[in-house]
């Protein structure tokens, strides 16, 4: 999962994408408000965790002009300020979810977890398809309930998968969603990842749909 962070206090900032990247998210960082609302409008992302007080353009202007272009992706409003009026001034501009600072980062992680998701359509942290069940929140994953080690961005390409299943998934929005702005579109990294994963899970869930993309699926059709 991708995740743009625009916060400009430099402390926060770091530990913001230090403690997301060690939950298995790929992170990009914004610190003003004019490269974030470029970033949000122009790239892929699960979720966004905005700040309100930002220099050059403020949070709640960034999300408002998002919205209105139509950008669906599920924000995470992160401020100092934690007057009720504010409060509803950043939902009635399309937030998401809400989180004053100070805040414990554990809290924070779970409602960015708990707001991805709701996008996807799932009601729980635990992920399931098949025999295979993840765990969201401490990046397990079993298939028949024996546990599966995966690399982390094995895990995060089932877990995108997963989150989609049913779904026909291409290179392109994978690449989007599992690496930073840097990565090489036509790399055959995904391909690879696809591979592995196959051969790790033992079962027949990630198909194939040639010309299109990928699609995790109970069926058990050759892929």
């Amino acid at each position: 999962m991708r995740v743009l962070v625009v916060e400009d206090e430099p402390d926060l900032a770091r530990q913001l994408t230090t403690a997301l990247g060690d939950a298995g998210y790929v992170v990009d960082l914004a610190t003003d408000g004019e490269e974030g609302h470029f970033l949000g409008d122009t790239e892929s992302y699960d979720a966004a965790v905005l700040d309100l007080g930002l220099p050059n353009v403020d949070g709640i202007t960034i999300l408002e002009r998002w919205r209105r272009d139509g950008r669906t992706l599920p924000v995470l409003i992160l401020t100092a300020r934690d007057r009720w009026s504010e409060k509803v001034a950043g939902f009635d501009a399309g937030a998401d979810d809400y989180l004053a600072k100070p805040f414990y980062m554990e809290e924070l992680l779970a409602r960015l977890r708990a707001l991805v998701r709701r996008a996807a359509g799932h009601a729980n942290d635990e992920l399931e398809c098949g025999p295979l069940r993840i765990d969201t929140r401490g990046a397990r994953v079993t298939v028949d309930g024996n546990p599966i080690k995966l690399t982390a961005q094995e895990y995060r390409l089932l877990a995108y998968l997963t989150n989609h299943q049913g779904k026909v998934v291409s290179r392109t929005e994978l690449t989007e969603h599992l690496y930073d702005q840097d990565f090489d579109l036509d790399s055959n990294t995904i391909e690879v990842f696809v591979g592995r994963l196959r051969r790790k899970l033992g079962v027949n869930l990630i198909r194939t749909v040639r010309g299109l993309g990928y699609c995790l699926t109970q069926a058990d059709d050759d892929a």
